[in-house]
Order: structure tokens, then C-alpha cells, then sequence
């Protein structure tokens, strides 16, 4: 199956959420008017898009059909289409595609230039965070890089054994201590281990308590020290893993995590098991944070750099 089949098998819930509700909507109505916008808004807010971003594409709905003197509903369709691929391409955060691909990986959006780079990997429990380090280094081991994992989610031994059966899959090697450990001392050693290894990229995970934000806080801040000193020169990726399903959940955890680390991006994982990935949109436009890599799928091969024109040919794709 080809990247575009595979994203659009990723995204049919979604497309189910938002475009056959739109297609009926457009299809009960003789002639364009604010009655068909109210609909169409409302089906925007209710797949998660936000109520200030459907708002917006409402807005510039309008003002297309205004322009083009449009009458007929089923123009809709296009113009919304548009509308989406223009608010990511223009929202600072919408694309990696534009960002200047990475000679040594080949891949779009991750600044991997000066080696051992150093990409943390932060969430909430449950967000995918484990599978997304596994699929990430997977995939940067295919381009050619040697991958090497830091378990720094000490707080849960569960964390660390999961994360060392996604590293056997992945086929790459895993630094980790006792559950309990200080988490800044398995990034003491796996930054070593990195020097030491000759190793490309090393992928640092992190404990996922948002509700302990101070002590969080404390222990990311340490985490980073010790990388400071241990690679000053490295390249520096702080990547958030965001669980589309959660919804508007999602956009509060993003806040939440931003007011207290400076993420270079968002990976945002399980499309393909929701109707609500029209959180993407509200992301890429209020947040204002790229949105680096979507995970549409289980396997290994199901993480893919963002591109917004592909994302909505998908998404607007006829089943």
C-alpha cells in the first residue's frame, strides 16, 4: 500500500467525522446562505476543529464565495479543502515539508545535523509515547542513522520494559537503570553511551506526569542540564506526543507542557482510530507549534513526516 492509500486508510474516521456530514449537509441544501454556514460551522466545532479555527474557516468561506459568486452548495466542498491546506501552510506550525530537509536523515522537520542529536520525547501516560519513540527510531534507523534510546521514564518499571521490547523491534540499542532511578542519571550515561557509540541521534523518553507539574518541571529541567553539559554542541529536538483521540484534551495538555519546556514540535499520534482529527487544524493554528510527524496506524512504518497538502488530499479523498 502506497503513502497516500495508507494515509488515507488513516484518516476515514475523521474523513467519516467531517466530510460525510458535510457532503449531506451540502446536498440538502438549494442554494448557499448563512443557514448552510451555521451547519457546516457546527459540524466543524463537533470534530474537534475549534471553535476560533472553524470559525476562521467559516470566515474565509464566505469570503471565497462572496469573490467567486458562488450559489452552488456542492462548490463548498473545494473551497473548504482550500481553505484547510491554506491555514496550515500559513499558520507558522502547519508544515515540515517547507523546513529544509536534513541531509543526513533525508527526512523533513528534525534538526539532526550536529551529532549525537538529541531528540526528547515527552507526554502524558497513555498518549502513545512509547510506540511513537519505537516507530521514530525505526525510522531514522531505515534512513541510514544509528539510533540509540535513553529510558528516562524511571517513575514506572512498566515504561522501561515496554520501552525495551519496542527497541528490540526497532532493532536499536537502550540505555536504562533500576525503576526509581534519577532520570537525569540515565541521560548522564546514555549521553556517554552516545559519544562513546558514535551514535547519530539518541531519543531520550521522559515520565509523563502533567498533574505533578512542578515536580516535572524540576526533573526536565535537570534532564537538560545534564544533556547541556554532556553534548553542548548537539543538535536539539523537544518533540510533544499528543494522542488525537483525546480531542480538545489534547489542546490543553500542548498549553499545559509548553508554558514549561520550549517544544520545537508536535508528533501527533492515532488518526486512524478517531473522528476527531480535525484537532490538527486547531493545533497548527492556535497553538502555533509544528506539528512534525503524524502516526496514523500500528506498524512500524505507520509515523509520517506532516505534510499539509497530502494530509488534506487524503482527508478530502473520495472513498
Amino acid at each position: 500500500m502506497g503513502l497516500f492509500e495508507r494515509m488515507k486508510e488513516g484518516l476515514k474516521k475523521t474523513r467519516e467525522g467531517i466530510l460525510r456530514r458535510m457532503d449531506q449537509t451540502l446536498a440538502s441544501f438549494g442554494k448557499i446562505d448563512d443557514e448552510l454556514f451555521e451547519e457546516l460551522e457546527e459540524i466543524l466545532i463537533s470534530s474537534d476543529v475549534g471553535m476560533d479555527t472553524s470559525l476562521g474557516l467559516i470566515g474565509g468561506l464566505k469570503e471565497q464565495v462572496r469573490r467567486r459568486k458562488l450559489t452552488d452548495p456542492m462548490d463548498i466542498r473545494s473551497l473548504l479543502k482550500e481553505e484547510m491546506t491554506k491555514l496550515l501552510y500559513s499558520s507558522d506550525a502547519g508544515s515540515t515539508v517547507d523546513q529544509v530537509t536534513n541531509p543526513i536523515s533525508g527526512l523533513p522537520g528534525l534538526d539532526l545535523a550536529k551529532k549525537p542529536a538529541v531528540i526528547m520525547i515527552i507526554g502524558v501516560n497513555g498518549a502513545g509515547k512509547t510506540t511513537t519513540i519505537a516507530k521514530l527510531a525505526y525510522l531514522l534507523k531505515s534512513r541510514g542513522l544509528k539510533v540509540l534510546l535513553a529510558a528516562g521514564d524511571t517513575f514506572r518499571a512498566a515504561a522501561i520494559d515496554q520501552l525495551d521490547i519496542w527497541a528490540r523491534r526497532a532493532g536499536v540499542d537502550m540505555i536504562r537503570h533500576e525503576a526509581g532511578s534519577d532520570p537525569a542519571a540515565v541521560l548522564f550515561d546514555s549521553a556517554r553511551a552516545a559519544r562513546a557509540r558514535n551514535a547519530d541521534v539518541l531519543i531520550c523518553d521522559t515520565a509523563g506526569r502533567l498533574h505533578t507539574k512542578k515536580n516535572l518541571m524540576e526533573e526536565l529541567a535537570k534532564m537538560n542540564r545534564v544533556l547541556e553539559r554532556e553534548l553542548p554542541e548537539a543538535s536539539r529536538e523537544t518533540l510533544l506526543i499528543l494522542d488525537a483521540t483525546t480531542g480538545q484534551n489534547a489542546m490543553a495538555q500542548a498549553r499545559a507542557f509548553n508554558e514549561m519546556v520550549q517544544l520545537t514540535g508536535i508528533i501527533l499520534t492515532k488518526l486512524d482510530g478517531t473522528a476527531r482529527g480535525g484537532i490538527l487544524f486547531a493545533i497548527c493554528k492556535e497553538l502555533r507549534i509544528p506539528v512534525k510527524y503524524i502516526g496514523i496506524g500500528e506498524k512500524m512504518e505507520d509515523l509520517e513526516p506532516f505534510d499539509p497538502a497530502a494530509f488534506t488530499d487524503a482527508l478530502f479523498a473520495r472513498d
